[in-house]
């Protein structure tokens, strides 16, 4: 029997290597992956003849040039630039060498700054983005639509996921260009080890994010990949075709901080540094849509962290 050739672009970031980690050992998949200083996802050309000479059968596209608040207000130019060309070359190439299903890895960021919380599917394009990561955004939102316009006018069935804020192994812990759950570890690890009387915290600590474990984000990719076409599109609309992959439990930042803390053994002061922004107010999915198709998070956030710093 002929193997699924499946392309986990990005597989060596966070969440593609947890999509690998779940795809590995399935005995019908063979996986393809490829480093960046073996394919340049940004150049067209070595994109498609990539694709020529691999023809795989289905793509997760997981590949992204991220970071934290600080990062995406530094290099807006880089954020849109990069992520639009990653979709546009990946998912355009994945329909000249007729790849039927491929999966869109979005942002929770694709929503209105005020969006109505929990943030539903139908809440895009109906406000104004947070500034902050605005370029992020809408390079994501372009992924979406370029897989609901190849959907719509040649029948592919790609498809797209907008996952809330993840942590776990192979984050980026960078001092200033990571998010903040990878960051606030090292911190607090550092602290720890330093004998450091205070760590301190961006913003007011009153801005609240939902988390999810990567881990529980590729056991979702999964789960949506290898769902019967008819439930998916029973679930989505044509032009309204991504659906949420969150926990469906968030936290204030002070409060993830503290808990950050207790794993990490940091007995010291909290300082909230107010000169720096909170970013939206708050983030929650609503991924009711997915749950109903079987799908449920299984590691909590305490439960995650402490993995993380074993």
């Amino acid at each position: 029997m002929e193997k699924i050739r499946i392309f986990v672009a990005g597989h060596r970031g966070m969440v593609g290597s947890a999509i690998v980690r779940a795809l590995r050992g399935q005995a019908e998949v063979e996986l393809l992956t490829c480093a960046r200083d073996e394919l340049d996802l940004l150049d067209q050309a070595a994109v498609q003849a990539w694709f020529a000479e691999q023809r795989p059968h289905q793509v997760y596209l997981a590949a992204a040039k991220v970071g934290g608040i600080h990062a995406n207000n530094t290099y807006p130019a880089e954020f849109i630039y990069g992520n639009l060309m990653i979709a546009s070359n990946v998912i355009h190439a994945a329909h000249l060498h007729d790849v039927q299903k491929l999966l869109f890895l979005g942002s929770s960021c694709i929503y209105p700054k005020f969006a109505a919380q929990p943030m539903r599917e139908d809440a895009l394009l109906t406000g104004a983005l947070e500034p902050t990561n605005e370029p992020y955004a809408l390079a994501k939102i372009a992924g979406i639509k370029l897989c609901e316009s190849y959907n719509r006018q040649y029948g592919r069935d790609y498809r797209s996921v907008m996952p809330t804020n993840l942590y776990g192994p192979n984050d980026n812990d960078h001092p200033e260009n990571s998010h903040v759950i990878p960051a606030l570890l090292r911190r607090f690890s550092e602290a720890v080890r330093d004998n450091a009387a205070e760590v301190v915290i961006w913003g007011t600590g009153n801005a609240r994010r939902e988390f999810l474990h990567v881990d529980d984000m590729a056991a979702a990719c999964l789960h949506v990949m290898n769902l019967d076409r008819s439930a998916w599109q029973a679930a989505t609309q044509p032009m309204l075709s991504h659906l949420n992959v969150g926990s469906g439990v968030d936290c204030t930042i002070r409060e993830l901080a503290e808990t950050i803390a207790r794993v990490t053994g940091f007995h010291g002061k909290l300082v909230f540094d107010t000169s720096k922004p909170d970013g939206a107010p708050r983030k929650l999915l609503d991924s009711s849509a997915l749950c109903a198709l079987g799908w449920h998070p299984t590691i909590t956030l305490e439960a995650g962290l402490t993995l993380l710093n074993r």
